[in-house]
């Protein structure tokens, strides 16, 4: 579905005869479930807000208005429905897909950038003034960079209360509210219920062995729900097959590491769902203010929001492909719980095969990293006994040392360690909120990058869903055994077809090949 200004609400005597209010109206009457989190159905003769999938009455079209955004309903007066509960779904493609200033504001406000920086920290990270940014996103979403934050407060919040057992004081700060009053105002504005009484609504009878378990001390879990159908199965083998010693235990259904948040290090956990589409997460925290930082990063990881069904969709009308879509629906192109990290592992990576750069990026964390969880170290310890308890070495340790560490070509190591030294210093910035045509050329820019590391980077680190990259061997290979040309321009031709989606089809091809 086509993203429009939001809110969608036509001033024609027929709102019908709006197209964009039409089709989401179609979608709400269909009660699609495809395209909750992806637009909010607000009604205004209840004064709530619901998903488009909510199985009550369909409100007439002259008392519907779509809004792009939760914020944008809370800005409209309206509440959340407690029937259909529109902010336990997964959130919209949209924001991961898109490269404008507002997707862009949108992945930072999940990263909890406004509760550590506030709107003026935002506004630097994108570039802008704060007055502009905010123009712009009440112009395009409905609702400025504060009222969008606290909206996301207020559903990380309710996430919280109804899938763990954390104390509410807790559940209020890990959410990112100053203090205890906020907290309880915001969720009763938004919500209209208590937060004890929007855990008890939301409580289920299998959620009670959790709440026990969940006192295991510093434990946090939770359950992060994905858009279906989800191919959980495939990330957990990609990043089984890339794990770092010392940094990553991984299995079929199962990956732990350790990983630097912005209050210091954290443990995580991540298992597949055991019911529906989604992952479950455990994890230790050296502050509760990184919990959403971690959910969103977890999010991009396993890419929770992918519009599945779309992609799909799109792909099997290749009938060289369509095979291999049948087989695993849903496929996931894996994100990167931390961009500098990947751009050392792309780098590592190129040219050798995963098992070689596996053993270089262990060597190199060994050597490197930062132990964490032992005696006299910082931060939390392991999950499981075994676990690991190392962090990945920083840009500025690879940038001091890593010249004596690495291995390999002279000139691979010479750029590592200048990209290293790039992004210690600030000079190279990658980030999931960077457009995408400016940090591809900031790649390309420094000795050593190439098109394949600068395209990888934008699939992983911005989420470019339309990256093929056809001068990648193993790729071709994959093309080759489905039928497809095997060379680059051949491939590139055929692959044109395959638009906006070309990155989804990589990982199709990348499975082919390791099959």
């Amino acid at each position: 579905m086509t993203p429009t200004a939001a809110p969608v609400r036509p001033r024609d005597a027929d709102p019908l005869g709006d197209p964009a209010f039409a089709e989401r109206y179609r979608a709400m009457l269909a009660r699609d479930a495809r395209f909750d989190g992806q637009f909010i159905t607000g009604v205004h003769s209840t004064g709530i807000y619901c998903r488009p999938s909510c199985p009550a009455v369909p409100p007439k079209p002259a008392n519907v208005t779509f809004y792009r955004t939760a914020a944008a309903a809370h800005e409209a007066g309206l509440r959340a429905c407690k029937r259909c509960l529109p902010d336990a779904v997964p959130g919209s493609p949209e924001w991961d897909l898109d490269d404008d200033l507002a997707a862009r504001a949108m992945r930072l406000i999940a990263d909890g950038v406004v509760e550590r920086d506030g709107v003026p920290g935002l506004a630097a990270r994108l570039g802008y003034t704060p007055r502009h940014l905010t123009r712009v996103l009440s112009a395009e979403l409905g609702a400025g960079p504060l009222a969008l934050a606290r909206a996301h407060r207020a559903q990380t919040a309710r996430t919280l209360l109804v899938s763990t057992a954390m104390p509410v004081a807790d559940v209020a700060f890990a959410s990112g509210f100053g203090s205890i009053r906020q907290f309880n105002d915001t969720i009763r504005a938004v919500y209209e219920r208590s937060p004890l009484e929007l855990r008890a609504a939301g409580a289920r009878a299998a959620d009670a062995a959790t709440a026990l378990a969940a006192a295991d001390a510093g434990v946090v879990r939770l359950h992060l729900p994905a858009r279906p159908p989800f191919d959980a199965a495939g990330v957990f083998a990609w990043l089984a097959a890339r794990a770092v010693d010392g940094v990553e235990v991984a299995g079929p259904d199962r990956f732990e590491r350790t990983l630097a948040l912005p209050s210091g290090p954290a443990s995580v956990r991540l298992r597949a769902a055991a019911r529906g589409a989604g992952v479950e997460v455990e994890v230790r925290l050296t502050a509760l203010a990184d919990l959403a930082p971690l959910v969103a990063r977890v999010r991009r990881l396993f890419d929770l929001d992918a519009d599945a069904v779309a992609i799909d969709e799109a792909l099997s009308a290749d009938p060289a492909l369509a095979p291999s879509v049948a087989a695993v629906p849903g496929i996931r192109m894996p994100g990167a719980l931390d961009a500098h990290e990947l751009v050392v592992r792309a780098l590592v990576g190129q040219q050798v095969s995963v098992a070689s750069a596996r053993t270089a990026l262990g060597r190199l964390a060994a050597a490197l990293g930062e132990s964490v969880g032992t005696t006299g170290r910082p931060g939390p310890a392991p999950i499981d006994a075994d676990g690991p308890r190392r962090l990945f070495p920083t840009p500025a340790a690879i940038a001091a040392e890593g010249a004596s560490v690495l291995r390999g070509p002279a000139a691979r190591i010479r750029t590592i360690v200048d990209v290293c030294a790039r992004l210690a210093s600030g000079d190279l910035v990658v980030a999931p909120e960077r457009e995408r045509h400016e940090l591809r050329a900031d790649l390309l820019a420094v000795p050593g990058i190439g098109p394949w590391t600068a395209g990888y980077l934008a699939m992983r680190v911005t989420r470019e869903p339309d990256e093929l990259l056809v001068s990648d061997l193993a790729l071709r290979n994959g093309a080759a055994r489905l039928g497809l040309p095997a060379d680059q321009r051949g491939l590139a031709e055929r692959g044109a077809a395959w638009a906006p989606w070309r990155s989804y089809a990589s990982m199709h091809l990348w499975r082919a090949a390791s099959a």
